[in-house]
């Protein structure tokens, strides 16, 4: 089977993302939030979803590529006739003391060389493809129908062509602004031009301003970009993809909506940030999980909306026919209804930083002592329950060794975050409760193969055990981390240096795709075990299953290194950069501030 890559970049602007096919169509687009239906969604039905597409009369090749350092996608197109390029961007930047991010696409087409002959279709859709937009023709602009709020279509491209579908000679740039609600009402050339120089300016600005290792930094940079737009900025949450419903492997059912926050991903997510030095979103993100946090419920779901909202209802919509005929298409997520106790564990370890590194002022936190007793009560209440884990088993509880060591990961973030505003009632309550942690994480242990099990009273080994090492529990530089290290490896490894979450069946049978932020995981546990020069040789062989953009999947093929899964992974991204700094920190490579 040939290789599959997804052949899509990203735009975004922390309001939306878009996904921009090699083809030049907008495969994928969700207004006016991120969980909002889908305007265009040809990834997942190439009849239902609608099309926005700059093709031009016969054969053609494409080049795809990211303006160095920003959020800006363009796509060269040479056909019989000349070259044109198109540039996509989301429009983001500072203006009048606050973020500049409308629900805006901005796409520019440039004739580059000879005459070619071009065709725009714009033919937006909403209700996830239900009901097609009614174009209805304005001197300058074409207006869609049906969406219930303003969809326009501005552009310097005669009306007539588009919406008779013909095509013309692009002789000239000709510019194309789609924007939601609020329609254009100022000049589309300088504004577009504007947008672009403005977008182009703020995204290098904001590399400029990240701490970023001299070590596979193209990577990582493409890796920084990519997590920064999966924030929905007017929350603060974190998305895990802008996608939905593309399969964990062909026919798996495993298709699931992956546009919702994850609190299980908050500590991972939060420590990348902190590498590259952006507070700002850090803390956005922080703010989001205290809106969570005080509504008041006894537990916290696993996931929530972009705005914190809890009911997150699992439907399919069987009229769609799914990405490559991968059927079904769901949204929503039936997940949020399941226990996972390593939440509480994962806020407070990421709360840390906030109380030991000096550039936050924790003082001016009044409320830290009741912070810290709230969530080691969470911990409290659950930390003899049986749950179903990091990857959601949807009909298997257990105790599960992960969950109990972030809540032992979170009591000893509580102790030191106890310790620094001097109250000992709350530093003895989390060494007790972390003592009692410690004893379901022992009981996972199989003295005779010297590793560590998914859960107490199994068998099975699972590569969340690797953050044991990650986290401190085992020292890396013992023996016993060494043995577990190598327990995993012999188990879930494959040849090809990919990782599985787990290798026994599920609910839906055995996992055919290896996860890959667990082979990220690998890599640091490589390098915390002072197998350095392995986890170098590992964490260059992870970066050929990227596509033809540097972009990342959640899953990948063993067999023939294929991308599937929700794409691009935040989670992913997230792997890469956090194994990347933790090389960089062994090899003293220096930091660019």
């Amino acid at each position: 089977m040939e290789r599959h890559t997804y052949q899509t970049g990203i735009i975004g602007n922390c309001a939306y993302i878009a996904h921009i096919h090699r083809n030049t169509n907008v495969e994928w687009l969700c207004w006016p939030r991120m969980d909002s239906t889908f305007i265009f969604g040809g990834m997942l039905d190439k009849d239902k979803g609608g099309q926005f597409s700059i093709l031009p009369e016969g054969e053609y090749t494409s080049r795809q590529y990211y303006m160095e350092n920003t959020n800006v996608l363009c796509t060269e197109i040479t056909c019989n006739n000349g070259k044109y390029l198109i540039t996509d961007v989301a429009p983001r930047f500072f203006q009048y003391e606050r973020y500049f991010k409308p629900l805006t696409l901005v796409r520019k087409i440039e004739p580059l060389e000879g005459n070619p002959r071009i065709c725009v279709r714009c033919k937006p859709v909403t209700d996830y493809g239900a009901q097609p937009l009614h174009p209805q023709p304005g001197s300058n602009h074409v207006e869609f129908l049906g969406a219930g709020e303003r969809l326009r279509l501005t552009t310097n491209i005669p009306v007539n062509y588009l919406l008779d579908e013909q095509h013309f000679v692009l002789n000239d740039t000709r510019y194309l602004l789609l924007s939601y609600g609020s329609p254009l009402e100022a000049p589309l050339v300088s504004t577009a031009e504007s947008f672009l120089r403005e977008t182009v300016s703020y995204w290098r600005t904001w590399i400029k301003h990240s701490n970023i290792a001299n070590f596979y930094q193209p990577y990582v940079i493409r890796s920084a970009l990519t997590l920064k737009i999966h924030q929905y900025e007017d929350t603060g949450a974190i998305i895990a993809a802008s996608t939905t419903s593309l399969p964990e492997f062909p026919n798996s059912g495993r298709n699931w909506d992956y546009r919702y926050c994850w609190l299980r991903d908050t500590y991972y997510v939060i420590t990348a940030l902190n590498h590259i030095g952006h507070f700002e979103e850090m803390e956005r993100y922080f703010n989001y999980v205290t809106d969570i946090s005080l509504s008041g419920d006894y537990r916290y779901q696993p996931l929530y909306g972009i705005t914190g909202q809890k009911l997150l209802t699992e439907q399919i919509l069987p009229e769609l026919s799914g990405y490559m005929g991968n059927q079904p298409v769901r949204i929503g997520n039936q997940a949020y209804e399941h226990i996972q106790n390593d939440i509480y564990g994962q806020v407070l370890i990421s709360m840390l930083p906030l109380y030991t590194d000096h550039r936050f002022v924790f003082s001016e936190r009044k409320d830290s002592a009741w912070w810290i007793e709230y969530l080691l009560g969470k911990i409290e209440r659950t930390i003899d329950e049986k749950d179903a884990g990091i990857w959601e088993f949807r009909n298997m509880a257990n105790t599960h060794c992960y969950s109990n060591l972030f809540q032992w990961t979170g009591c000893c973030a509580a102790e030191k975050m106890a310790r620094t505003i001097g109250h000992q009632q709350l530093v003895e309550k989390a060494i007790a409760l972390k003592q009692r942690a410690a004893a379901h994480i022992e009981n996972c242990y199989d003295p005779v193969r010297k590793v560590y099990a998914h859960a107490v009273g199994s068998t099975h080994l699972d590569a969340s055990t690797l953050q044991l090492i990650m986290m401190n529990y085992l020292d890396p530089s013992s023996q016993k981390a060494k043995d577990h290290l190598e327990g995993l490896e012999k188990e879930l490894k494959t040849p090809q240096g990919l990782f599985y979450r787990y290798l026994h069946a599920d609910d839906f049978g055995k996992p055919k795709t290896t996860f890959l932020v667990c082979a990220f995981w690998y890599v640091e546990a490589l390098a915390c075990v002072g197998r350095l020069d392995d986890a170098i040789r590992e964490f260059e062989n992870l970066l050929q299953y990227s596509n033809h953009l540097l972009l990342f999947s959640e899953d990948v093929d063993e067999d023939n290194g294929s991308q599937w899964g929700n794409f691009p992974q935040a989670y992913s991204h997230v792997g890469l950069m956090n194994a990347a700094y933790r090389i960089a920190m062994k090899l003293d490579v220096p930091i660019f501030l």
